[in-house]
């Protein structure tokens, strides 16, 4: 039988397929025996299921975020659609099937964002903030750092949407640079590529995107703050001040106490820092939230509750967003 996506399916056809367990569950039918209920994604659509026998061999290695190989038909059930599996496994290596099969992915080439992002490392000057750089993004922060998203739902919320969205704000702070001397550009790009690194511990992505225990309970800017206090105080000689500016940076790039900064921005950087952070996060919050809603002739999109407004939907949209696939194309091949 065809491996098929879900999108694919007719109702009452079986099919097999890969999916993403999001949720897992054994309950109890009315006569008092087990069946499995799950809840399982592809990259668009969430669906329940449900396994009614001859998963008792299984049922231990199911857990949210691990992909399964199933079985099953499509059917209607209580005006919506339910899966019913008559098999499933987990997926294992040979399958060949990856998370980011499954979660949204920034659409920004990767390739081209880690030359960027080496590009940036190696543009700082400072022997000291250059150290501090190569000892953080080091190992498994990296990785994380690749893959994590910058935000749960509201802005680059996808895979590798942290490190497109620190992209954004140096490309933002260093042209602000270039109109204010008096910037120390190497402080400022530093913090721009350190300021959300907790977020690689705040936030999970292995699953749905939602937040750890670690990240609930301490955010990312303390985790963030934590973890350059450490890797500075292994440098000899990093200077005092310049250590305090940096922490400063971090602990301030929400620029209000309201949004959880322990310190309003007090530096020439720090503010810029904030600013940056803000036009990079709601420019693609709101661009999202308009494209979501940009089908047949709606005009305004509904109200959003984080922009305090309904955005306008202009009627060239789809032609803007051809014209960005274009301009990426021409970029990426010469």
């Amino acid at each position: 039988m065809e491996i098929k996506k879900i999108s694919e399916v007719n109702v009452n056809e079986e099919f097999i397929a890969f999916l993403l367990v999001s949720k897992v569950e054994v309950k109890t039918k009315k006569n008092g025996e087990p069946y499995l209920s799950l809840e399982l994604k592809d990259k668009a659509l969430t669906f329940q299921a449900v396994m009614w026998e001859n998963f008792e061999n299984v049922k231990d290695e199911l857990e949210p975020g691990r992909i399964i190989k199933i079985q099953g038909t499509l059917s209607e059930y209580n005006g919506g659609q339910q899966i019913k599996i008559s098999r499933l496994r987990v997926a294992d290596e040979k399958d060949g099937i990856k998370l980011e099969d499954f979660l949204p992915v920034s659409k920004r080439p990767l390739d081209e964002m880690l030359d960027e992002f080496e590009r940036v490392t190696n543009s700082i000057n400072n022997e000291y903030l250059k150290k501090l750089i190569d000892s953080v993004f080091d190992g498994q922060l990296k990785e994380r750092f690749i893959m994590t998203p910058a935000g749960k739902s509201w802005h680059h919320a996808y895979i590798h949407g942290l490190l497109e969205h620190t992209l954004e704000i140096v490309k933002i702070c260093d042209l602000v640079a270039t109109f204010h001397p008096e910037i120390n550009r190497d402080l400022l790009i530093a913090g721009a590529l350190l300021h959300d690194i907790g977020k690689t511990e705040e936030l999970d992505y292995k699953k749905a995107f939602g937040y750890t225990d670690k990240g609930s309970l301490l955010g990312h800017i303390t985790i963030a703050a934590i973890e350059v206090e450490k890797a500075i105080d292994k440098i000899e000689g990093f200077p005092e001040e310049l250590k305090n500016q940096t922490l400063h940076l971090i602990l301030s790039h929400q620029g209000k106490l309201e949004f959880a900064s322990p310190v309003v921005p007090k530096t020439l950087e720090a503010i810029v820092l904030y600013h940056a952070d803000e036009l990079s996060a709601k420019s693609n919050a709101y661009k999202n939230a308009i494209i979501a809603e940009s089908e047949g002739d709606k005009k305004w999109t509904k109200y959003i509750y984080l922009a305090e407004t309904n955005l306008y939907i202009p009627d060239d949209l789809q032609k803007r967003e051809s014209n960005e696939g274009e301009i990426s194309e021409e970029k990426n091949h010469p």
